[in-house]
């Protein structure tokens, strides 16, 4: 598994060039990024230099954001397909083959209607991306605070992920496995072991503050191995069922961090090489 980088965890990070630099200086093997960022850091360097750079600093570009407003209306979607034609064609020329987008748990609309509206987006979008052979990874989200936000409960589990998954049927799309979604929507160790490896297109690392899981918030995570998940296990059985892609740090957090980005880095290293240890990764 290669450990990524991303900004949730850090301060106000100015460009894809210091991201880049945290990560190679903390051992970190990939970044996220998003398509505007990676073509201002072509703008500033070059193609060449720029694949040049993250040669030499030995970082990848794990993922890519979504960069469509998927969840809202037609027009909304329709309006965002020039840009992700656009952030598809950066992606390629850096070897980027995730994005990344999420969903919400519930909703104010027919739950039918929203599911079988968001399955046309998602298929005609994944179409596009598997011309790049791009993925698309989509994200469950589990707190209780979200899936009891809007009148209607939508998806917000493994299970029904991966059902909708088939249900959606392009070949790539997948499954981000986010550890405080997983940890909220109470999953189990067996349910990521029944996952097959190309079902989980990104991970996500994290963890929660002690306290009931129904009074965890999305916004208000630990570095790994702060809180009371069970990372070990997590970790185990991404690799027991042979999952070697990213796992990327993704730390929201109520208020904006005040130390720098070289303390906050390096709080992300010792937090994840301490779970990859204990985890037996390393």
């Amino acid at each position: 598994m290669i450990k990524g980088l991303s900004e949730a965890g850090l301060a106000n990070v100015e460009n894809v060039e210091e991201l880049i630099n945290l990560a190679s200086e903390n051992g970190f093997g990939a970044i996220d990024t998003s398509g505007s960022a990676l073509r201002n850091f072509v703008a500033e360097k070059g193609l060449s230099e720029a694949k040049a750079f993250l040669k030499k600093k030995r970082v990848i570009i794990g993922s890519m954001a979504f960069p469509v407003e998927w969840r809202q209306t037609d027009e909304e979607f329709r309006d965002g397909l020039e840009l992700l034609l656009a952030d598809a064609k950066t992606a390629a020329q850096f070897g980027c083959h995730t994005f990344f987008t999420y969903f919400m748990p519930s909703t104010d609309n027919n739950v039918v209607e929203h599911l079988m509206i968001l399955t046309k987006r998602i298929r005609t979008s994944a179409r596009l991306l598997k011309e790049y052979d791009i993925n698309l990874a989509l994200e469950f989200v589990g707190p209780h605070h979200l899936r009891n936000k809007w009148e209607n409960i939508f998806i917000w589990n493994i299970k029904s992920t991966i059902e909708w998954l088939d249900i959606i049927g392009e070949n790539n799309v997948g499954i981000v496995l986010d550890s405080i979604h997983w940890y909220t929507s109470e999953g189990t160790l067996e349910d990521i072991i029944s996952l097959k490896p190309h079902q989980i297109a990104y991970v996500h690392l994290n963890d929660a503050k002690d306290g009931p899981v129904e009074e965890v918030l999305d916004n208000d995570r630990l570095y790994p191995g702060e809180g009371v998940i069970d990372l070990n296990g997590f970790l185990r059985c991404l690799k027991e069922i042979n999952y070697t892609g990213v796992v990327s740090q993704e730390i929201l957090t109520i208020e904006e961090p005040t130390e720098t980005n070289e303390v906050l880095a390096g709080r992300s290293r010792k937090a994840f090489t301490k779970v990859f240890t204990e985890a037996g990764l390393e």
